[in-house]
């Protein structure tokens, strides 16, 4: 069985393309560049993950697919290297190359022809971001910060959300390939915006998943079927993505739909320094990580993100 679901690809230039990473969301994304017809090298810390991917996708679009052994390999003459890791230690060893590397000359940047493009999706601080922009320019690459929004679902689908900053000439290059893997493709200002972007994301779905705890738990504690009464405020004003696609399986104690615990308290985490540096009042969102702390005690550090509820039953 596939790791990706059928669609229909946008036509595009074939393009070299490298992709590092290969984690719940970087596998499914370089699949579809494969299957969109672009040469496609891959590289992953656990190799064997390179080699399973290779095998899965030889031969599903008019490109080649390969793995290679760095990053700095995977990226030599390719047109545009995309990134999908963890944080933004992850994201400095495979595009400057790993600190305990001997002459840290197996990043992707040391790889690259000048002109390309490297495009990060990784979720990270605005700041790694700045910093990576400008070492690329210092060795005529390009630097576009690209997080995505909609989950493993969305990855699989290739209907992410992709939130980018960076120099708007080089976003226009990426955009049709990157269309590959998402719906939405949209440059939203300077490096780091992009960043920046997902972090807004972040505080929405906090406040949205914690709210559709309380609700559903008042209502299960009042005797409701809340799967008839999601069924009916779903048409209304309190209608949201969390509600139609977790509200139900919230009700019905299921957390295993992608995104981890582990993965939103790194990301709200980006969200708190940043408002400390820039000067916002984030209450809510400061207390809904601390939630999301109670639910990793638990033992729930690999449920997904709507497991909050578990706090109040």
């Amino acid at each position: 069985m596939s790791s990706i679901n059928s669609k229909t690809y946008e036509a595009s230039a074939p393009q070299k393309i490298a992709f590092i990473g290969l984690g719940v969301m970087g596998y499914p994304m370089a699949g579809h560049l494969a299957r969109a017809g672009h040469t496609v090298t891959v590289y992953n810390r656990t190799e064997s993950k390179s080699i399973a991917w290779c095998a899965e996708f030889m031969g599903a679009g008019a490109g080649s697919v390969f793995h290679a052994p760095t990053p700095r390999e995977a990226a030599q003459d390719a047109d545009i290297v995309f990134c999908c890791v963890g944080n933004d230690d992850d994201l400095r060893a495979v595009s400057l190359g790993a600190p305990s590397s001997a002459d840290r000359a197996d990043g992707a940047f040391d790889g690259m022809k000048p002109g390309a493009v490297f495009v990060d999706h990784t979720t990270a601080s605005a700041q790694v971001a700045r910093e990576l922009s400008a070492a690329a320019l210092v060795r005529g690459l390009n630097f576009i910060d690209a997080p995505v929004s909609g989950g493993q679902a969305g990855a699989q689908n290739g209907m992410l959300t992709v939130m980018c900053g960076g120099d708007a000439a080089v976003f226009e290059r990426v955009r049709p390939v990157g269309l590959a893997f998402s719906r939405a493709f949209t440059l939203l200002g300077e490096s780091g915006a992009g960043q920046l972007a997902k972090m807004v994301n972040q505080i929405c779905i906090a406040g949205l998943v914690q709210g559709l705890s309380e609700a559903i738990a008042f209502g299960q504690n009042a005797g409701l079927d809340m799967n008839q009464v999601l069924d009916v405020i779903g048409k209304g004003a309190a209608q949201s993505w969390q509600m139609e696609n977790r509200g139900k399986t919230m009700a019905a104690d299921q957390f295993e739909f992608g995104f981890a615990v582990d993965w939103m308290r790194k990301d709200l985490g980006l969200v708190l320094s940043e408002a400390q540096r820039n000067g916002s009042r984030v209450p809510v969102t400061a207390l809904v990580d601390q939630f999301y702390g109670d639910v990793q005690h638990m033992g729930g550090r690999r449920w997904d993100t709507s497991s909050l509820i578990k706090r109040l039953k």
